[in-house]
């Protein structure tokens, strides 16, 4: 079934796609701005949010509790800095067949999920 979305919501959908990384809201609505596309911080929010909604955009809210938002691809996982901030990319997802029985024992959709753990990064850990 394809959704129906509004000139904003593709909007997003197509620059999010061409940016391929995490960004902000914020940081998406200077990049709209910046390309000229008059859109209020507001409906950018709205939009992403609409997008979330239909499994298209996923979010990931970091250790300082900033939302980055991104397309949804593939699974992605990290090692987070409680320190620091920063953030390391994982490979491998040790719970993907977990996401295939829950889809199959409560009949419920999984659209992605997200894996990360918080501790100290190397560089923090000499400090």
């Amino acid at each position: 079934m394809k959704v129906q979305r509004t000139r904003s919501q593709e909007k997003v959908f197509q620059l999010l796609k061409t940016l391929n990384r995490a960004i902000s809201a914020q940081e998406l609505y200077i990049e709209l701005r910046q390309s000229s596309q008059n859109m209020g911080l507001a409906t950018v929010y709205r939009s992403l949010e609409a997008l979330k909604l239909e499994g298209s955009v996923k979010v990931r809210t970091l250790a300082n509790g900033e939302a980055l938002y991104s397309l949804v691809q593939a699974d992605q996982h990290h090692l987070t800095c409680i320190n620091c901030g920063q953030s390391f990319p994982v490979d491998e997802c040790p719970v993907h067949h977990l996401e295939d029985k829950l889809e199959q024992a409560y009949r419920f959709k999984v659209y992605y999920h997200t894996l990360e753990f918080f501790g100290l990064c190397n560089q923090c850990q000499e400090v």
